[in-house]
């Protein structure tokens, strides 16, 4: 999608110089998905304590164990 923006110059050369890019539009699109992946984190932050997980490693085991005995003859 083409759109015109009126960004400061300084702050795309800076930014551009930063992440190694040599497209202003690479730049551009890196910070946009960089914007987006730490509000995703910030949203699975939020989760922390209000999602209750619980897993035994052992369990599974336990459960091919029985299923192989069973289907021996």
């Amino acid at each position: 999608m083409r759109t015109t923006l009126d960004l400061p110059d300084d702050l795309i050369e800076h930014a551009r110089t930063a992440v190694g890019f040599k497209s202003k539009t690479d730049t551009v699109v890196f910070a946009l998905r960089e914007v987006i992946r730490r509000h995703r984190i910030d949203e699975l932050k939020a989760l922390m304590g209000s999602i209750r997980f619980e897993f035994d490693p052992v369990e599974p085991r336990r459960k091919e164990r029985r299923q192989l005995k069973a289907a021996r003859p």
